[in-house]
Parts: structure tokens; sequence; C-alpha cells
């Protein structure tokens, strides 16, 4: 391995060390609380050795975020082999609710934090996050072209079907749903899930 290839892996191995770290710490203490001095303390380095990886706390959140949208991309892949569009359509919200559930602490990076969004601003686009929609969005599309949705502008249906996946996995996460009892909820989402979908659909001739 030459001196440039072993510099970009030790670089690699010290971006991965303090995101682990600094999530850790989020976890820990929460989000808001935590610094970059807190962070280099904990792995026991000058907060300038953080500052050589990342310009501030909103980078962190936001690498922390990228890898977020990289497992929930991994995850939407398990559905392409499910040929019926609307019962792809179907699993794909089972599986955004159960990533939700399974890794809350990015969930709320990705889509309830405002932090990460300061510097999705400043790029020049949101490649992991469009990703995903896009992925979803195709799906919504074949759904149509099957005859299952009517004809209407995709990103309109595609962004009510994701609000409402969202209301559901946001107010699990935030607690909100204390009325129902612990042992219920898995098969409350499953039927709404499935209410939903059902709803949505026109009767096919």
């Amino acid at each position: 391995m030459g001196t440039v290839e072993r510099r970009e892996r030790e670089k690699s191995r010290m971006r991965e060390h303090i995101l682990k770290a600094a999530m850790k710490l989020f976890l820990e203490e929460g989000f808001e609380k935590v610094t970059i001095r807190r962070i280099a303390e904990d792995i026991e380095y000058s907060p300038a050795t953080i500052y050589l990886y990342f310009k501030d706390k909103d980078e962190i959140l936001y690498a922390l975020h990228e890898k977020g949208f990289e497992e929930l991309y991994e995850r939407q892949q398990r559905v392409i082999s499910i040929k019926d569009p609307l019962l792809r359509l179907k699993k794909h919200g089972q599986i955004y609710i159960s990533f939700a559930l399974q890794m809350p602490e990015y969930y709320d990076l990705m889509f309830i934090m405002r932090a990460p969004t300061r510097k999705i601003r400043e790029s020049a686009e949101w490649s992991a996050g469009k990703r995903s929609y896009e992925f979803l969005k195709e799906n919504i599309r074949q759904c149509m072209e099957a005859g299952y949705l009517a004809k209407d502008d995709p990103d309109v249906v595609a962004f009510s079907v994701w609000a409402h996946v969202h209301g559901m996995a946001s107010l699990i996460i935030r607690e909100r749903c204390t009325m129902f009892p612990a042992e219920r909820l898995n098969a409350i989402v499953e039927r709404a899930l499935d209410y939903s979908t059902k709803n949505m659909a026109m009767k096919k001739s």
C-alpha cells in the first residue's frame, strides 16, 4: 500500500472513530448538549483534531444523517423482488416504519431534527435523501401503470404516502401512542398500512 492510500485509509478510520464517538454521546447526553469539545474529550484528542475532519457539529450531524440514509436505502432494496407494485408499496411502508423503530436516533436526525438541514441547504443537491425518495416515487409510478392508483403527479402521490407513513413512525418514536397496549402496537401499524393501501388503490376490473 502506498503512502497516499495509507493516509486516506487512516483519515477514513479517524472520521469513523469520531462519528462513532459522537453518536454514542448523542444517545447518552442528547444531540443539543454534546459539543465538539465533549466529543474530543471522549476520544482523547484535542478539539483542533476534530476540526481537521469536520467544520462544526452540524457537519458531524450531517455525516451521521448520510449514514442513516445509506442504511435506509439498503433496506429499501429488499422490496425489489416483489413483483406486484401495490404489495411492494405496502412492504416499503413496513420497512420504513421498521427502520424508524429500530434506529430512532438516526430517524430523528434524518427526518425530524433541523440541524442537518442547515448543511443540506449549503449543498448543491441532497443526493442521499433524493435517492430514497426517487425509489419510492418509482414504486408509485408502477402502481399507476398497473392500474392500482389513479394517474396523477407522482410527486404529489409519493409525498402523500411518505407523509402518512412518516406520521405513524413519528408518533411511535415520540411515544405518542400510549393509548395502545404495547403488545398491540405492531398489529395496529400492520393493519393501518393495510387499510391505507387498500383504500388508496382503485379496484381493478
